[in-house]
C-alpha cells in the first residue's frame, strides 16, 4: 500500500480500511504523492489511496482502476465507482482544505474573509471546476469549520492510536 508518506491522508486512509475491513496490507511509504502514484502506475505497489484530484486524470485515460471512492457518497465526477462504505459499512475518508487566521484576529475580520470566501466557493465557474476534478464544496460559518476540524481530529487520533503511526 503505497502513500504520500507516514501520517498523509493517503496513509491514514489506508489504515483505516485495513482497521476497518481487518485487512493486512504493508505501507510503503514514499517522500510525496507524485512517486507513490507513479509506482502505482507502474505497477511497483498494488493499492494507494490517492486524492481524487490527482487520480481522476488517470482514472478517465483508463490507465488506473479506480476500485472505490473514500467519501461517505459517490462522487459526480466518477457516479460508476462505489464507495469504500458500500463494502465496508461506516467507512469514511475524505481530504478538505480551510482557511485559518490568528486567534486574536478580530471577528469582523473573520466574518468579513468567511463571506467572501463562501461567496468565491458560490460561483458556478468554481463549483464547475471543483466538480470536474472531483470536489465538493463545503460552504460554511467559522463555527461550522471549528467543528469539522474537532471532528476529523478526534476520528484520525483514533486510527492513529489503533494503528501505533509514528512520526519518522
Amino acid at each position: 500500500m503505497a502513500s504520500a508518506g507516514t501520517g498523509t491522508s493517503s496513509h491514514v486512509a489506508g489504515e483505516l480500511f485495513k482497521m476497518m475491513a481487518g485487512v493486512n496490507m504493508i505501507h510503503v511509504p514514499y517522500r510525496s504523492g507524485g512517486p507513490a502514484l507513479t509506482d502505482l502506475l507502474g505497477g511497483q505497489v498494488q493499492v494507494m489511496f490517492p486524492t481524487t484530484v490527482s487520480s481522476i486524470g488517470y482514472i478517465r485515460s483508463g490507465r488506473l482502476r479506480a476500485l472505490a471512492v473514500t467519501a461517505a457518497t459517490r462522487s459526480d465526477a466518477l457516479p460508476d465507482i462505489p464507495t469504500v462504505g458500500e463494502f465496508v459499512p461506516g467507512y469514511e475518508a475524505s481530504n478538505w482544505f480551510g482557511v485559518g487566521a490568528p486567534k486574536a484576529t478580530p471577528a469582523e475580520i473573520v466574518e468579513k474573509l468567511n463571506k467572501e470566501i463562501n461567496a468565491g466557493l458560490a460561483d458556478p465557474n468554481m463549483k464547475s471546476r471543483l466538480a470536474d476534478l472531483g470536489g465538493t464544496v463545503l460552504a460554511g460559518s467559522p463555527a461550522d469549520f471549528g467543528k469539522l476540524i474537532a471532528e476529523e481530529t478526534e476520528k484520525w487520533g483514533k486510527v492513529v492510536k489503533f494503528t501505533g503511526i509514528k512520526a519518522d
